[in-house]
């Protein structure tokens, strides 16, 4: 198998990562297996979903790295936007431990630290399917405390925030407007 994925894939690390996928999608489904005879056509479809599910993180990866260019990256980080400061508030990081344990654990590698899901999946010893519930439930209960704590809903922003923080910057900004006047 790991020979047909290199002439496929034509990269012995990238045959490797889709080789290692499906043989914990493999075990993770053996469950569904209902006739052993079967099991080549079974292992077939795994192993071709595995297949186009790399093709398509490839091209999402492929994407991001085409819309990253690095000199308009370099100009948007030395100049501050005072207005982004305004908008910025540390509410999720105060009500992300408010949150059940699981959801909170989720939300921050997968959503903050941009861990991938599948590799979450392995590491919390659960299916891909399970992780992808608990991010859109804490998700939700994210939301919902966002919503409770913030003053204006989601569709108009998170402006009028009265956290010590957002009130600390807008006091600053204010500051900064009236002497430039």
């Amino acid at each position: 198998m790991l020979n047909f994925l290199r002439n496929r894939l034509r990269d012995h690390d990238e045959a490797e990562d889709v080789l290692q996928r499906f043989s914990v999608r493999a075990l993770e489904r053996a469950s569904q297996l209902r006739d052993v005879r079967t099991m080549r056509g079974w292992l077939g479809k795994i192993l071709a979903t595995t297949i186009v599910d790399h093709q398509r993180d490839m091209i999402r990866r492929r994407r991001r790295e085409a819309d990253l260019d690095p000199e308009s990256l370099e100009d948007y980080m030395a100049e501050p936007d005072p207005d982004l400061d305004v908008a910025i508030c540390n509410c999720l990081y105060r009500l992300l431990p408010t949150l059940k344990d699981e959801y909170a654990d989720i939300i921050w590698r997968a959503d903050i630290l941009g861990e991938p899901r599948d590799r979450l999946a392995a590491s919390l010893g659960t299916s891909l399917n399970n992780v992808t519930v608990r991010l859109h439930r804490g998700r939700r209960a994210l939301r919902k405390r966002l919503e409770q704590m913030c003053w204006t809903c989601p569709i108009h922003g998170f402006l009028d925030c009265h956290c010590e923080k957002a009130e600390r910057i807008r006091a600053q900004h204010e500051a900064i407007s009236r002497e430039q006047k």
